[in-house]
């Protein structure tokens, strides 16, 4: 999967879920911020990550992620982009 589509899913999944605009979902926007994340949260953060890019993130994935470029840059590590 390209980065550009890595971006197009993600912001798509993220704005449904958590009920944002997908414009607040850009690779310099602190991510839990942005999507307003508490600790449970987290939990639904990653069974949507797992049913929409087929790969279940660690706490130590979110022990690095501060903004959505972040997480970007994990999504391609995990798919191998």
């Amino acid at each position: 999967m390209e980065r550009t589509e890595i971006i197009s899913r993600t912001k798509d999944f993220l704005s449904r879920e958590f009920e944002v605009d997908p414009s607040v979902i850009v690779p310099e926007n602190n991510l839990q911020e942005s999507l307003d994340l508490d600790s449970l949260d987290y939990v639904d953060l990653v069974v949507v990550i797992e049913e929409n890019l087929g790969f279940k993130p660690t706490a130590d994935d979110f022990k690095t992620i501060v903004t959505f470029e972040d997480f970007f840059n994990l999504v391609e590590q995990k798919l191998g982009a």
